[in-house]
């Protein structure tokens, strides 16, 4: 596929209500949405990096930078026939998954739509519809946050993940417990304790937890193999699995019991589908993380999920749980059974809504051949 020409959008875009963590607080998010034409077609890419550096280095800012300035000249102009020769052309670009997760996510897309395969179909995904939860921030105290976790019960979410800080923890945790003795319930730190202030988390033993997510620092595996000792619950890493090689790292050392999986985080889908192989070959269960994406990203994350390995119910709530309006037509609805059905379109499965993209975009950049 020759790459004719790569369009970009800064976009911000309002959240239902504001999403709390350990790291900080977000009432509009942000992201780098992209399209790729080649030969007649589009295909479209969400960069899933925020305005803060909190969750990750990237930003929207270093985001614009380095697509600008690094990755997008070294593929205009090119012919590009998969997701492979797409690693090969920008591995000399240091770090920056995330803006090279956008960029390949809009290949696939056109992968798709020139074969007439959706991208489940493309990546080898199993089931038309997939286990899905709801991820909860930080309420103002714990019969808030008690009382936000019985609406999302309410509306169909059959797993509820809460998020953790120091002070926040153990009692907000056994509050949700207490009320809702049965939910299939998890708990995310997002790296907000160490090896030492992370004793203070032991009770969460005695709370029949799935999973408690990334406690330690974002670039930690040794500390992580450490704590999973200490604990009957597994640990989940997130931000210290940067790609296939931090995968095996972890497996290796025992670090963790479960991986959550984010393409974003680990460069591309393709990435991702390496460290879903990893563990499954390895008995590690996975899980596909969300990170407010739009529905663009949202499709991604459902077909990545449809994979045999993803035997936890991801992130990838509907869409109505993050924005009253959206840059796609289609709107992702939960089922009954707290699954989401995966696009079976072509490629991504959605249309782009560009009445939408405008009207949410801070700034736009089309880039062609010199």
């Amino acid at each position: 596929m020759k790459i004719d020409s790569i369009h970009l959008y800064h976009l911000s875009m309002p959240l239902v209500a504001p999403f709390e963590t350990s790291f900080g607080r977000t009432t509009d998010r942000e992201c780098i949405l992209l399209s790729i034409c080649s030969e007649g077609l589009t295909g479209w890419g969400e960069c899933a990096m925020d305005r803060d550096p909190g969750y990750s280095y990237e930003t929207t800012g270093t985001g614009w930078h380095i697509l600008k300035e690094f990755l997008i000249p070294g593929l205009l102009g090119r012919d590009v026939p998969d997701a492979a020769d797409f690693q090969h052309r920008v591995e000399g670009v240091r770090g920056h998954p995330l803006a090279k997760a956008g960029l390949e996510m809009a290949l696939w897309d056109l992968i798709g739509q020139r074969l007439g395969k959706s991208l489940r179909e493309l990546l080898g995904g199993e089931r038309q519809k997939v286990d899905v939860g709801v991820s909860v921030g930080l309420q103002a105290t714990p019969q808030e946050l008690v009382r936000r976790v019985e609406v999302y019960l309410q509306a169909g979410y059959r797993r509820i993940k809460i998020k953790i800080k120091p002070g926040r923890d153990v009692g907000d945790t056994r509050a949700v417990r207490t009320a809702f003795p049965k939910v299939r319930l998890q708990v995310d730190a997002n790296s907000a304790y160490t090896l030492e202030s992370c004793q203070v988390l032991q009770p969460l033993d005695e709370l029949d937890l799935l999973l408690i997510e990334q406690p330690l620092n974002e670039d930690d595996i040794w500390d992580h193999a450490k704590l999973q000792k200490l604990f009957r619950t597994p640990i989940c890493l997130d931000e210290s699995i940067v790609s296939p090689r931090h995968a095996r790292y972890a497996l290796e050392m025992q670090a963790c019991g479960i991986i959550n999986i984010k393409a974003g985080r680990v460069g591309g889908l393709s990435q991702a589908a390496l460290i879903h192989d990893l563990c499954r070959a390895h008995g590690i269960p996975v899980w596909c993380g969300g990170m407010l994406e739009t529905g663009v990203g949202r499709a991604s994350n459902l077909a990545l999920a449809s994979l045999p390995g993803f035997s936890l119910p991801g992130d990838i709530s509907a869409s109505d749980r993050y924005y009253l309006e959206d840059v796609t037509r289609e709107r992702f609805k939960l089922n009954p059974d707290s699954t989401i059905d995966v696009p079976s379109g072509a490629g991504l499965g959605v249309t782009v809504d560009p009445e939408m993209v405008k009207k949410y975009s801070r700034a736009d950049l089309a880039m062609e051949p010199d």
